[in-house]
């Protein structure tokens, strides 16, 4: 039985953890460190960390993999394969040198395109109709290696990043287990990236969680899937955070300005957008508050009016 070192941290490493556990000998886990979750701060297990002592791996948590006694007992353990998911960290070298027959990476897009470490977001946010999962082999550069297999799967107009990430979960899983078979007997055919055809998705950085009203209401329906369920695009109101959990394209036309309401009464509330656009929200969060879904926002205290400007410019 092939021994093999899994690298993964969230939800969607789980099921390709637990699957490989069937099939191969995992001799270890290698997890990002348990960090605090909330206002209160709780420590909490990432979800492969959980799985694994579910399972009964060993787990390691080195805060830096480079240098450390975690890497070592990596290498000591000479594994066929080293494979990771959604891991968090670049693996030196010299650990992937230690795979006696190769390091693989379960890559959550259809790679040259989205390479980073927010290919999801990015597929959803720039309205692609697809996205998929790539097994490659990995080198130094990120997600550079040459492509082994690929499967793609379509993006619907309710699909959000946690909704993808379970779907590709369950690609990559499936993926994975028919591609290792294929690498052990070397009936394979890697690809290499074409790098002008490379698109990276690096991770989503704070100034990008806020929804611009002067772009489309496609273009902001698609950003509020993406940063959904974390960290959550949010526009400002009066100068504060009003975060947008659910919107909706409305087919309707408006020549009254972007942020300002197009449309409003005990249960909708629709605000004009980008190019005559109409987006009309379905579920917020205001500043301080709890999020509800838009009828109950509608039915406290607040005067809104069609004609105002709701989104600040």
């Amino acid at each position: 039985m092939k021994k093999i070192v899994f690298m993964g941290t969230p939800q969607f490493s789980v099921p390709i953890l637990k699957e490989l556990n069937k099939e191969y000998d995992v001799a270890a886990v290698v997890t990002q460190p348990d960090r605090p979750v909330g206002r209160k701060r709780k420590i909490v297990k990432t979800p492969v960390k959980a799985a694994a002592e579910e399972l009964e791996i060993p787990v390691l948590q080195p805060e830096k993999l480079s240098g450390s006694e975690e890497m070592d007992a990596i290498i000591k353990l000479a594994p066929d394969f080293i494979i990771t998911a959604a891991y968090g960290q670049f693996l030196p070298t010299k650990l992937l040198d230690a795979a006696k027959i190769a390091a693989v990476n379960v890559h959550g897009s259809l790679l040259p395109k989205y390479r980073g470490g927010a290919p999801v977001q990015y597929a959803i946010m720039n309205g692609d109709q697809e996205t998929g999962i790539t097994i490659m082999y990995m080198v130094k550069g990120m997600d550079a290696g040459d492509i082994i297999s690929k499967r793609a799967i379509p993006i619907t107009k309710k699909d959000d990043t946690e909704s993808m990430f379970a779907k590709l979960s369950i690609v990559g899983r499936d993926l994975l287990m028919e591609t290792l078979p294929k690498i052990i007997s070397n009936d394979i055919n890697p690809i290499k990236q074409e790098e002008s055809q490379v698109v990276f998705s690096p991770n989503i950085k704070r100034s990008e969680e806020v929804l611009d009203f002067k772009q489309t209401a496609f273009q902001l329906d698609c950003k509020i899937r993406a940063l959904r369920p974390d960290p959550i695009a949010f526009a400002l109101v009066e100068g504060k955070r009003f975060k947008i959990w659910n919107a909706e394209v409305v087919e309707a036309k408006t020549e009254i300005d972007p942020g300002k309401i197009f449309l409003k009464d005990k249960h909708h509330l629709q605000i004009a957008a980008g190019e005559g656009t109409v987006l009309q929200l379905n579920e917020v969060q205001p500043a301080g508050k709890p999020k509800k879904m838009i009828t109950d926002f509608l039915n406290g205290k607040q005067n809104l009016q069609v004609g105002d400007q709701f989104i600040d410019d």
